[in-house]
């Protein structure tokens, strides 16, 4: 059996658009009439628990969203419009629905409310006791129309609401702002809009772009751009706001205005399936506070990217180049630090930058590699770090480099001993462009 809900429609445009979507996370049935939002949720009560479940969650938005005043429901949609003017105008609701719903209650009858009364026909159901068809050639045919929708003998005609494909939102913002960091209260508001769009799509962003409209063309006689944009991304999707409200923060607040903005403009650049937080019955495996991705992106944008590194491996046997630094915000997946602990233990990575090393080659890496291997002065045929070098080990050959433009690259790596210095790690390299003449260098160091 159909149910619908009436909520009053908000002043503001922008908070009417808001409930729109939010009703829409609930039913996709969801439709303006006159100054009332309809919703018909009886396919979908039980996905939401029932009836009660359901409407509780409906009438309890959240930011940026205020409860209604005042709602109403009923099986037809006019009767649910006719109970939510009774509760606004602070009427009395009638015993029999919807027999004794009174005519001023009906928009279709407002015309003929004067004539109708004057007639001593004051409640919807006196006026459908008349014949119809003197009715309808008096009044029109819409009139008995609107009788047989609140009757449910006949559908009512709706224009259902659809949620746009992507989030774009453009806003004048209250006063001028002359900083960045004077943006965030808009801001704030457009990200509270984009998670009600969001939680009725079930997807989590990715990135978005925030864009603020100069008021100047001209400053000191040097052209401006007409928008400034300011992009924040994610590492996985996002949908509370809490999150992205810093983020958000920490970039306008390290942002500058060319001048004045007069709009700020939020737009969703990608999104992705959302997924609910999976828990556990256990209580030390819910653990709380801020996800890792979370911390690092919120360092990220506080401190720079630049700041914030993740090694990425490298298929290079030399050990200066087995791995690089790039920023953490902008590392594959797969490089990403992740929260989630792993069942087996680590293991030695090979010298080629991934998997397990089973050559046990990689047994012999000092702990403590220099960046850039240290050119060493020869002596009487021996390299010399604080003294002279005594070699302890047998040497390990590395051949690579050959894809270069300086051509293969030789090293021999061993250890060696300083007598001030304590145990090192060394190579003798030949390579071509040293016309095979051999080089010692310093690689790491052991505690």
């Amino acid at each position: 059996m159909p149910h619908w809900i009436a909520l009053p429609r908000p002043p503001a445009e922008d908070d009417a658009q808001a409930w729109s979507w939010h009703a829409l996370r609930f039913t996709p049935r969801v439709a303006w009439l006159d100054e009332a939002l309809l919703l018909e949720v009886s396919a979908s009560e039980r996905l939401f628990g029932g009836r009660e479940s359901l409407r509780r969650q409906l009438l309890a938005p959240g930011e940026p969203l205020a409860a209604p005043a005042h709602w109403a429901e009923g099986a037809t949609c006019l009767v649910a419009l006719a109970l939510l003017r009774l509760k606004a105008r602070g009427q009395a609701l009638p015993a029999l629905l919807p027999q004794g719903l009174p005519l001023g209650a009906m928009s279709a009858a407002l015309p003929h409310v004067p004539l109708l009364e004057r007639t001593g026909v004051r409640t919807w159901g006196q006026l459908r006791a008349l014949p119809r068809g003197p009715v309808a050639r008096r009044f029109g045919a819409g009139l008995l129309e609107a009788l047989d929708i609140a009757w449910g003998e006949r559908p009512a005609r709706h224009h259902w609401l659809q949620l746009p494909e992507v989030f774009d939102l453009n806003v004048e913002l209250p006063s001028l702002a002359t900083a960045a960091p004077e943006l965030m209260w808009t801001a704030q508001r457009l990200l509270g809009q984009m998670q009600l769009w969001l939680r009725a799509r079930h997807r989590g962003v990715l990135a978005l772009a925030l864009e603020w409209t100069l008021d100047l063309k001209r400053l000191d006689g040097v052209a401006l751009p007409s928008h400034e944009r300011l992009v924040v991304r994610t590492a996985e999707p996002a949908q509370e706001t809490a999150h992205l409200r810093r983020l958000v923060g920490e970039q306008l607040g390290r942002a500058q205005l060319a001048a004045p903005a007069n709009h700020l403009r939020l737009r969703s650049l990608e999104t992705a399936p959302w997924k609910a937080a999976s828990r556990s019955f256990l209580p030390e495996d819910n653990v709380s506070g801020d996800k890792l991705h979370e911390l690092i992106e919120r360092l990220s944008a506080r401190l720079g990217e630049d700041s914030v590194l993740v090694p990425q491996p490298r298929d290079d046997w030399r050990p200066e180049r087995m791995q690089a630094w790039t920023p953490a915000v902008k590392a594959p997946p797969s490089l990403r630090p992740s929260a989630t602990p792993r069942a087996a233990a680590p293991t030695q990575p090979s010298p080629r930058g991934g998997g397990e090393d089973r050559s046990g080659a990689g047994a012999l890496y000092p702990p403590w590699l220099l960046p850039e291997p240290l050119p060493l002065p020869v002596r009487d045929h021996r390299p010399w770090y604080q003294g002279p070098l005594r070699l302890l080990t047998r040497r390990q050959r590395i051949e690579t480099g050959w894809w270069e433009e300086g051509g293969a690259v030789v090293r021999d790596y061993c250890i060696a001993r300083s007598e001030q210095a304590g145990l090192l790690w060394v190579f003798c390299e030949q390579s071509a462009a040293t016309g095979g003449e051999p080089r010692w260098f310093l690689q790491g160091l052991y505690a």
